[in-house]
């Protein structure tokens, strides 16, 4: 097998929502009360909904931005690369990146639609929330068949609403759920709850897997107001460890055995100790914390629920059969500032090039469509999937670099800012939601 063999099917990627996105899927009563972009003096663009502004900051849509210039600024959306946000563009990013498929989170509404748990007012979240849906689906999606595997979430205060989503959305054709990787955080039952069982269970009625993100539950506490934010860049993805161990101590995997759980974003270098830890930890303290797993085993629960995604990761790959060569999804991750885009079959194929083929070929997609139950090969022939095959399809595609001078931070914003402390962070918070909209 050569690079250009290989088939690319991303099962984390990310849209940054245009700013239509509501007008077609509301209805009119609803509509002026949607979320809605809106411009800042000196070009900064945000979403507004309710009382809250949303930004899009540079590190969730940066490809094709140089490295050196990425900070924590707020983006306009001719700051970005119209893959960001139109999906025509987006296939045509993917076809440059030799990327067939590929599985895309929201931006705006949170990962898991965080944004939209206001239970003052169910009525108008489950609108938003269904607006969205149809929107990904349809206009998302839907041009482009074969290309993206659909994602959507649902309305997470209510089991009985949620359920009814997940049958609507099965019968658009999506694949994948997100779900909060800590809902007790967003004040809803924690995942030992039997709350969540009749909402699991929907989702194997309907075969979909539960897409569980980093970061739908906020970052975990900064060890001190001094720690920089190359800490919280070093650790995010050891929260998917922390969720999963959640998961494996909770009695819904054992009431929900055919549950499939895919752990975005998390990498997989830490889960050969997990496997370990989790049955010691059980082995040596489940006499006092009452824990009884019967004839199972935590690691059982583990391998037999979970997939791990990864975008670079040598040291899991070198793993690979410790965390389970059938249970590896691939992942691009465009356009955040971890991306390997535009050359992410160089990337993979110098991680993966001395791997038998069959086991490059589970890896790379085919771990990632059993798992998904998705085929993009019903509408792309697979001799057209490859990287070579896409990347010829996308001959003369512009995939060079941009620069938009220095670090791009907002004009009005402390020009101090430059190391991205939790109190740096904090103070860009509160000067961002002082500034006034300029329409």
């Amino acid at each position: 097998m050569q690079m250009n063999d290989m088939i690319l099917v991303s099962v984390d990627d990310h849209i940054i929502e245009p700013a239509n996105l509501f007008e077609r899927h509301v209805s009119a009563k609803y509509k002026d009360q949607a979320p809605r972009v809106v411009t800042f003096r000196g070009g900064e663009q945000r979403w507004k909904f309710q009382d809250r502004l949303i930004p899009t900051i540079a590190s969730c849509a940066v490809s094709g931005r140089k490295r050196e210039e990425l900070g924590a600024e707020a983006s306009n959306y001719e700051d970005m690369r119209s893959g960001c946000y139109d999906s025509a563009a987006r296939v045509a990013d993917m076809n440059a990146n030799g990327v067939l498929s590929s599985v895309c989170f929201p931006t705006m509404t949170g990962f898991a639609g965080q944004l939209f748990l206001d239970k003052s007012d169910p009525d108008l979240m489950l609108a938003m929330i269904r607006a969205y849906n149809d929107w990904h689906v349809q206009d998302w999606c839907g041009p482009h068949p074969g290309r993206f595997i659909p994602l959507g979430f649902v309305p997470l205060w209510d089991t009985d609403l949620a359920i009814a989503e997940i049958e609507r959305m099965a019968r658009m054709g999506v694949r994948t759920v997100c779900l909060p990787e800590n809902p007790s955080a967003l004040g809803l039952p924690s995942i030992h709850r039997d709350y969540w069982l009749p909402v699991l269970d929907a989702l194997v009625d309907h075969d979909m897997v539960v897409s569980i993100h980093i970061g739908t539950a906020g970052p975990p506490p900064y060890p001190s107001m001094d720690t920089p934010q190359d800490w919280f860049n070093s650790v995010i993805n050891l929260l998917a460890a922390h969720t999963m161990a959640d998961w494996v101590f909770s009695p819904v995997l054992r009431k929900v055995p055919d549950l499939r759980i895919a752990l975005s974003e998390g990498c997989m270098g830490w889960v050969p100790f997990m496997l370990e830890r989790v049955d010691a930890a059980y082995d040596n303290h489940r006499f006092w914390t009452y824990q009884n797993l019967g004839e199972l085993r935590p690691s059982d629960l583990i391998k037999r629920h979970f997939m791990f995604c990864f975008h670079e990761d040598q040291f899991g790959l070198e793993q690979r059969h410790k965390v389970g060569i059938d249970r590896i999804g691939w992942e691009c991750d465009y356009p955040h500032c971890d991306s390997t885009w535009p050359t992410s079959p160089e990337k993979l194929w110098e991680q993966v090039n001395s791997f038998p083929a069959a086991e490059i070929e589970r890896i790379s997609h085919a771990n990632a469509l059993d798992f998904f139950k998705f085929d993009p090969f019903v509408h792309v022939p697979r001799e057209q999937a490859t990287v070579g095959a896409l990347r010829a399809l996308a001959a003369g595609h512009d995939t060079s670099e941009r620069s938009l001078g220095g670090s791009g931070r907002h004009p009005e914003l402390d020009p101090e800012l430059n190391v991205l402390t939790a109190r740096a962070l904090q103070n860009l918070h509160e000067q961002l939601i002082k500034l006034e909209p300029a329409e």
